[in-house]
């Protein structure tokens, strides 16, 4: 009778198995990986990659992290290459090509063409003496271990060590050219990646949207002023511009008793919370939060009241 294995132990084997793989490549890291580093760096071009089957997938992937990381890189698919798409590839790029095997019959034209025109290249293949290997100037041997699916044949442990090996090398090289968290931004705008990196600026109200009273306006005019701009507050400034309080309908309801008879200043919440425009929204958001108040008046560096930004506009743009 055979003994069956649950479906969480056979995951948990395959998961154990490409870890092991995966240990056994950083641990042999070393020059050679330097050199594909510092390839991938110099290069005046951009980073072709290509693969067949499984190696083309994780080569799709490698090439958009790469992209987004600051290193200008696309995949080819030998086939189509051997179609044209070969006037893809110039004398300024370095290509990276996957094989597990190292002797996909439809990378030969592709090998030829780098060959011709001796563009560098970086192979990732397990066999150090396929075709692939011989032809590289920098070869990244993925370890010789087995496939983790349960006839050793699908290609699992592989492809996840070629993925890895994709990651290893775009991380390495940001940190060569010293990428930053706001030059991850220019290459995410959209979605919540995007929303992540969007400042005050951004989003907040200025020009004639922006709520604000002179300090001695009377409260008929606040009234005015703060229905009139629909947020529910108005700041309140000085002659010079810089922000005195605000006001909110917080302050008008305490302050019922005689509140036509007072003026904006004598009604605000003086040294509110205030937000600069380089702050990030993620930040700002965390302020209103915290300080559980739904808007925060934007200052410049003199504190000239120069925006608003309001929790709805956190939350159009997905932040909040």
């Amino acid at each position: 009778m055979t003994h069956e294995v649950s479906p969480a132990a056979s995951g948990a084997e395959v998961i154990r198995t490409e870890i092991a793989a995966l240990e056994q490549m950083a641990a042999a890291l070393g020059d050679k990986f330097d050199d594909a580093a510092a390839l991938l760096r110099d290069c005046q071009g951009r980073v072709v990659i290509s693969g067949m089957g499984k190696s083309g997938h994780i080569g799709c992937k490698i090439a958009a992290t790469l992209a987004s990381t600051g290193t200008p890189s696309f995949f080819v698919h030998p086939s189509e290459a051997s179609h044209g798409d070969l006037g893809m590839i110039t004398r300024d790029d370095v290509c990276i090509v996957i094989s597990n095997s190292g002797e996909t019959a439809e990378l030969h034209g592709l090998l030829a063409y780098i060959a011709r025109f001796d563009i560098p290249m970086i192979a990732m293949t397990k066999n150090a003496d396929s075709t692939l290997a011989r032809h590289s100037e920098v070869l990244l041997q993925l370890p010789d271990a087995a496939e983790a699916c349960s006839v050793g044949m699908a290609p699992t442990t592989s492809t996840t060590c070629t993925l890895a090996l994709g990651d290893a090398l775009a991380v390495a090289v940001m940190r060569m050219r010293g990428f930053q968290k706001e030059d991850f931004h220019v290459f995410h705008p959209g979605g919540k990646l995007g929303a992540q990196f969007l400042r005050v600026r951004d989003v907040m109200h200025s020009g004639k949207e922006l709520p604000v009273v002179r300090e001695d306006q009377p409260m008929s005019e606040v009234l005015l002023e703060m229905s009139a701009k629909g947020f529910g507050v108005t700041g309140v400034v000085g002659a010079d511009g810089k922000l005195s309080g605000i006001i909110t309908d917080g302050d008008l309801r305490r302050n019922m008793d005689g509140l036509l008879g007072r003026n904006a200043i004598d009604t605000a919440t003086r040294a509110p919370t205030t937000a600069d425009p380089d702050m990030l929204l993620e930040e700002a958001t965390g302020v209103m939060n915290e300080r559980n108040i739904s808007a925060l008046p934007v200052l410049d560096e003199t504190g000239v009241f120069v925006g608003l930004v309001h929790i709805h506009d956190c939350l159009r743009a997905g932040v909040a």
